[in-house]
């Protein structure tokens, strides 16, 4: 059976890839949490995309990639970084409302988001019944690692509660962007600078208006927490995963971000000790076997 680049599945080299880029997002969760003391979330979020925004446009020259050509991208690329900036404004400032556990279970309906998108955006690209069941049974290890939400103890719970619903609604929103606008015709590079340039001045104007502030040096953990973040994560993965999105069925790629809070909690558990609940294992289990199930051929 032929698939069109759109709806194309995922082969055992963009499966390993998809997974180490899962496993690096975890970590990431890690260096937020290192350096959070010292530097706040969305000034975190400003430096990183910061600092990108150099090393990506230095890449591109040396590269020698085209970034001002007229390709019809603008638009695209514009809404793609407002999404960017939204989804990350949303989180860090949601966490504050809501519990970490909250947080996950409702910001990992994204990729059912994309899944009910793509079915309608992307030619080809939807699933069948027991495509449907795996992601139910992924999305059941993150509730049984995490546990199962209580009802909003108070307003600003739910507030936060809401908050995360829209970052991920934004998160699956790029997704669907990149996958079907002329964006999926260019280099990744210029999807990613799309994407921190536009993002600059809308995390700047949150820095500013909810009064983040550095009051001392940040310790060499802290900075070497945020080079992390902004040298490994935002330049490297970032961009292979917006060229994975381009080549692959963004359904079942979307659905292996599953294991990125697993992997967080593995990585919480090795750097800062975290305690592993007794259901990890069958969280994991039920993980695995949900993706097994949405990537299988038919």
């Amino acid at each position: 059976m032929q698939h069109s680049p759109q709806s194309r599945p995922l082969d055992p080299l963009a499966i390993a890839l998809t997974v180490a880029l899962c496993l690096i997002w975890g970590f990431n969760q890690v260096a937020v949490k290192l350096a959070i003391h010292d530097i706040p979330p969305l000034i975190q979020c400003l430096i990183r995309s910061v600092t990108a925004t150099v090393l990506v446009l230095a890449w591109t020259q040396f590269r020698g990639i085209p970034l001002f050509k007229r390709d019809g991208t603008l638009l695209a690329g514009i809404i793609a970084g407002v999404l960017f900036a939204l989804e990350f404004l949303l989180i860090y400032r949601g966490l504050l409302y809501t519990t970490a556990t909250r947080a996950v279970l409702f910001l990992y309906t994204a990729p059912f988001l994309v899944v009910l998108g793509a079915r309608w955006l992307v030619k080809g690209d939807h699933f069948h019944l027991m495509q449907w069941f795996g992601m139910a049974l992924s999305f059941a290890g993150i509730v049984i690692a995490f546990g199962l939400p209580t009802p909003a103890a108070d307003p600003h719970q739910m507030l936060g509660d809401v908050m995360m619903v829209g970052a991920a609604v934004a998160w699956a929103a790029t997704t669907l962007v990149i996958k079907v606008s002329r964006l999926n015709q260019v280099s990744s590079e210029k999807t990613m600078l799309y994407q921190l340039v536009v993002s600059v001045p809308l995390l700047a104007a949150g820095v500013l208006v909810f009064g983040e502030h550095i009051d001392v040096m940040p310790s060499a953990v802290a900075l070497g927490a945020l080079a992390y973040q902004a040298v490994w994560v935002v330049c490297v993965t970032y961009m292979a995963w917006f060229a994975l999105i381009v080549r692959y069925s963004a359904s079942r790629l979307s659905s292996f971000t599953f294991l990125t809070p697993l992997f967080g909690v593995v990585a919480g558990h090795m750097v800062l000790n975290e305690p592993l609940s007794p259901p990890f294992a069958l969280a994991v289990a039920l993980v695995a076997i949900g993706l097994v199930l949405v990537n299988r051929p038919r």
